[in-house]
């Protein structure tokens, strides 16, 4: 077996490439105390960096910091940026808070049978089932939110209003309470 320098990944004898982290066994295992140019990655932590792929012994490698692209930029902002939150407020779940960072968030109850996995789900915390499997959707464009219905059997309601019609997005704002069949929610937009 041969022992990934990179990695510490056990890869069989022979192995060309790393079966874990891709590195190059071959060069690795000629000489272990040289920096490897091709397999580096650098964290997730760190800006992205382009590593130049000439470099002369004993001189360090140059490094330019290479800008984002617009998708890095946008998954940056879903995987740090929450936009906002229901939180619920009436039930034996008081408390119990659901962080919306897609622009489309579903509200239900979770259904591995068929398919069906919302962002938030209510299946433990609706005892009675009175929430749909496919209840409600939050929209989160440009800045602004709005509820819509999708057609659940028991309704759903924005501070204890007329039941929505099903289909037909309502804006809504910060501090907007939301009911889903028994289910009381907060909405609220994060700072």
């Amino acid at each position: 077996m041969m022992k990934c320098q990179t990695c510490g990944t056990e890869n069989l004898d022979g192995s060309q490439f790393c079966d874990e982290c891709g590195t190059n066994l071959q060069s690795s295992s000629n000489n272990n105390n040289e920096f490897n140019v091709q397999s580096y990655q650098p964290p997730l932590s760190e800006p992205a960096f382009h590593v130049a792929s000439v470099t002369s012994i004993g001189i360090e490698p140059i490094i330019e910091q290479v800008e984002p692209t617009p998708v890095e930029q946008n998954l940056e902002k879903s995987i740090e940026g929450v936009h906002s939150s229901l939180t619920i407020e009436r039930g034996a779940s008081v408390g119990k808070q659901f962080k919306l960072t897609a622009e489309e968030s579903y509200i239900g109850r979770w259904d591995a049978d068929n398919g069906i996995f919302p962002d938030v789900d209510l299946d433990a915390h609706d005892p009675e089932a009175k929430v749909s499997r496919r209840h409600a959707r939050i929209i989160h464009l440009n800045g602004k939110f709005s509820v819509e219905d999708l057609g659940s059997t028991n309704g759903t309601y924005i501070n204890r209003g007329r039941r929505l019609i099903p289909g037909s997005p309502n804006m809504l704002n910060d501090g907007d309470e939301i009911i889903v069949g028994k289910t009381f929610l907060r909405f609220n937009v994060s700072k």
